[in-house]
């Protein structure tokens, strides 16, 4: 609950016993869903709070920052055919969440490797992700 906490910049609108709900309005939250190869094991990828500027991404690796998470920015990257700006930093499970501003459509999935996309840059041992989905 802590690491949400400070995430959100809130605490939970309901806390019950091994529960709590954070109803977060603003930003809204966004949930991207890519389905794995067939035999392969369903894992989470990352997690993603989608803002309206860059300078909201830059607010929110400061108050980040400001509240004890590491983080890892990345400036003018393209990821999934956008090119973003982006702060990642990682929950109590070691999930990876980005706060990211989508700045324009690009052509490709990623300038770096066609067949990563949306990879954690802490998370570079992970296998990356298919082409067939990505994130927004």
């Amino acid at each position: 609950m802590a690491f949400y906490s400070k995430l959100f910049g809130t605490e939970p609108a309901k806390l019950r016993d091994g529960y709590a709900n954070f109803a977060i309005a603003e930003p809204p939250l966004k949930l991207v869903l890519i389905q794995g190869a067939p035999g392969e094991e369903t894992r989470m990828d990352h997690l993603g709070v989608e803002v309206e500027t860059t300078e909201a991404v830059h607010a929110a690796a400061s108050r980040l920052a400001d509240v004890g998470l590491a983080t890892d920015v990345e400036n003018e990257t393209t990821c999934c055919y956008a090119l973003q700006d982006k702060v990642w930093v990682h929950g109590p499970g070691q999930e990876p969440w980005e706060v990211y501003v989508v700045k324009a459509d690009a052509a490709s999935m990623t300038k770096q490797n066609a067949d990563a996309c949306c990879a954690d840059p802490a998370e570079s041992e992970r296998a990356p992700a298919q082409a067939t989905g990505c994130c927004p």
